[in-house]
């Protein structure tokens, strides 16, 4: 880690054995017309449960307990419904947090509490977004010094993306910015590390250059169909010393990683998914072992 943040809170991977996490409790939790998966829900005349999204929400919080990982949570708001996907409004860095502007107008509020957050418990605050509108789930370590940077314009955009780049290209890292689809929100849902050299990677429709990268940097991809993609199959947490947090529906993915020796948690997160994120898109790591 940097000792510009005293070597203490930071990433530089995605797969570093993650010993703090940021979660918010879903309190204020429920379904809105955020993205297509969110709007497919609510079409389908589907209802929510508060009460279930707790119990789920929960069960997810002790697989990262029963894993080592201490949780750290953000002060729920009234006003912020969509803040339990705690991996939008901040992302962290080897060098500090970046604190997030989410586009929809009921998550630009979001960085109230989480700048209280990092300042309450003294994590350092690297930069701040203020090109235009930038979302954590965007910002993806492939491994330290290459993170692919996602925007599709609805949620991040790109002169913030252009933004992110050239701090971090500054620092010596390879950014590559990846135009994504729409109906993909953030690029966590299409690629997401898993250890070293291994990715779960949408191979159906990710683009062929980010497969060539990922190739040429002899990682290898274990591939998650379109289908599951679109309910978040490969939104998962990689908790280093083999062990990811994944969800019940990723039934093929699971079956995948276990037969490679993986510890897999999955909870039952249906209430999440259905809302449009994933594990990934709940869980903003604040301090991982540099690999």
């Amino acid at each position: 880690m940097s000792a510009r943040n005293g070597g203490t809170w930071g990433a530089n991977s995605e797969y570093g054995k993650l010993r703090d996490v940021l979660l918010c409790r879903p309190e204020y939790f429920q379904w809105l017309a955020t993205s297509s998966i969110s709007k497919a829900t609510l079409r389908s005349g589907a209802k929510f449960d508060r009460q279930v999204a707790m119990k789920q929400h929960g069960e997810m919080v002790q697989a990262y307990e029963d894993a080592g990982v201490t949780c750290h949570f953000l002060e729920p708001e009234e006003t912020l419904p969509y803040q339990v996907y705690a991996r939008d409004s901040s992302f962290m860095t080897p060098f500090g947090a970046v604190v997030c502007q989410p586009h929809q107008w009921w998550r630009r509020g979001e960085y109230a509490p989480v700048i209280r957050f990092y300042q309450k418990n003294n994590i350092p605050i690297w930069k701040m977004i203020s090109a235009a509108a930038f979302e954590g789930g965007d910002f993806d370590i492939i491994e330290p010094g290459l993170a692919l940077i996602g925007f599709c314009g609805e949620r991040t955009q790109e002169p913030a993306a252009k933004q992110v780049q050239g701090w971090l290209q500054k620092e010596g890292w390879d950014i590559r910015l990846a135009p994504i689809a729409e109906h993909y929100v953030h690029i966590d849902l299409m690629v997401c590390m898993l250890g070293h050299k291994l990715a779960a990677v949408c191979t159906d429709t990710t683009e062929d250059w980010i497969l060539e990268l990922l190739k040429a940097r002899k990682i290898e991809i274990v591939p998650v169909s379109f289908r599951d993609t679109m309910t978040l199959g490969c939104n998962v947490v990689a908790l280093g010393d083999d062990k990811i947090i994944s969800t019940a529906q990723s039934k093929d993915l699971n079956a995948r990683l276990r037969a490679q020796g993986f510890h897999v948690y999955d909870p039952d997160v249906t209430m999440f998914t259905m809302g449009g994120g994933g594990v990934h898109c709940m869980a903003q790591q604040l301090r991982r072992d540099a690999v």
